[in-house]
């Protein structure tokens, strides 16, 4: 009788410890959806993941090549919160698409360049000559304004940044305009004369931009990358530990460190 007792109090005991021990699964409430593309936004939201996992939040990415989905998907609750758009971007995605998402933090930004495999400077540049550009808006009004500080062509109105190929009011050279995802223009690069490319598919695809770009934007660029959310979960407290966390020291150094000026912190 007395050794079975104490096989039950070891028994019991054994049973109470591993409970001590046991960690408290992560509920779905502690997880935080985030859709990026992959440089450098999916980059950096890897040295934020140990950052937020200590505040017990755990980050899942989805990883997309694309502009639209990450946004619909957010709007259809698909997703928390999205990393990889300018903000003339967003706007007009949410005019065009009858979404209201809402910024919550600037990041960094990519400055734009222009890139050939055909030509080493601007000045090589012939008539005649094959350019694309990004078939949406926002990102196509950026390659016609860096196009013209550039000098080769002018635009109607300089400082509109949605201007589309209807406002060159010169184009001196006889370019001709190819307007491409941009997602694909890397890939289509040698079959041009030259491409406005954004820097996350340039880093992509291995090209140095501020090496390779044959004109790119300053540091005074207004395209900053932000964090996106829905009106509903913008003060949800992952979502802010998130954006504290992009917009900390960490951050910075990574982003300062590894991207050589390619990727800059607007913060």
């Amino acid at each position: 009788m007395l050794a079975r007792r104490a096989l039950l109090i070891a028994a019991a005991s054994t049973l109470l410890l591993a409970a001590c021990n046991r960690q408290p699964a992560q509920s779905a409430a502690d997880t935080l959806t985030v859709g990026a593309t992959a440089v450098p936004h999916a980059e950096i939201l890897e040295v934020v993941r140990p950052i937020l996992e200590k505040e017990g939040v755990k980050l899942q990415v989805k990883v997309f090549n694309d502009y639209v989905q990450p946004n619909l998907q957010v709007d259809q609750k698909q997703l928390d919160v999205n990393y990889f758009q300018t903000k003339p971007y967003f706007d007009e995605f949410n005019k065009e698409r009858g979404t209201h998402l809402v910024t919550v933090v600037g990041v960094h930004i990519e400055p734009l360049g222009a890139y050939s495999r055909k030509h080493k400077a601007l000045a090589d540049i012939p008539n005649g000559a094959t350019v694309a550009i990004p078939n949406e808006p926002s990102n196509g009004g950026r390659a016609l304004l860096l196009l013209q500080k550039a000098g080769l062509i002018t635009l109607t109105d300089p400082t509109n940044a949605l201007a589309t190929l209807k406002d060159i009011a010169t184009n001196p050279k006889n370019l001709k305009f190819r307007e491409l995802e941009a997602a694909t223009l890397p890939r289509v690069l040698g079959e041009l004369d030259l491409a406005l490319i954004n820097t996350n598919y340039a880093l992509d695809a291995k090209l140095n931009p501020t090496r390779d770009a044959l004109a790119i934007e300053d540091k005074e660029s207004p395209y900053v990358n932000f964090l996106v959310s829905r009106e509903d979960n913008k003060n949800d407290p992952r979502v802010q530990k998130l954006a504290k966390a992009l917009t900390g020291p960490e951050v910075k150094a990574f982003i300062e460190k590894t991207y050589d000026g390619a990727v800059v912190p607007a913060f």
